[in-house]
């Protein structure tokens, strides 16, 4: 499943790298893009566990920038 998520709050093109490359890491996750520009994040992943792998998504945005929320 393939899902744009608008992001809240990004307020760091460094922060959003490091969202992206930590999402990617995630089990389950094929591709994920983190767009500081559009504030978006573009996350594909397992069907099965799209939800799950979210939450967690969203756990590490949170910790990368503690302002930072998904728009869900």
């Amino acid at each position: 499943m393939k899902k744009k998520i608008r992001l809240i709050d990004l307020d760091c093109a460094a922060c959003a790298a490091k969202m992206e490359h930590a999402i990617q890491k995630i089990p389950g996750v094929n591709h994920a893009a983190v767009s500081f520009l559009t504030q978006k994040l573009t996350l594909d992943a397992e069907d099965s566990r799209f939800d799950e792998i979210l939450k967690q998504a969203e756990n590490v945005c949170k910790k990368i920038e503690p302002d930072c929320k998904l728009d869900l």
